[in-house]
């Protein structure tokens, strides 16, 4: 017998996937992405301003707005 995965299956699996990274990127920003914080340089600050771009673009995928 073969299964067959369903839409809701597969979306709560990704959603679980999304999560996951979420909070590993949560921890990797609580230890300041592993950068000594008295050596953050203004490549450091470029880095973070590309994540927060593309964050913003992922919310506008389901939000249809940035903020």
């Amino acid at each position: 017998m073969t299964t067959q995965t369903n839409a809701l299956d597969t979306h709560l699996q990704r959603l679980q996937m999304i999560l996951d990274k979420i909070e590993a990127l949560h921890q990797l920003a609580d230890d300041h992405f592993g950068h000594d914080p008295d050596a953050i340089h203004w490549g450091h600050v470029g880095d973070l301003g590309r994540v927060n771009q593309a964050l913003d673009d992922l919310l506008a995928i389901f939000d249809g707005q940035t903020k």
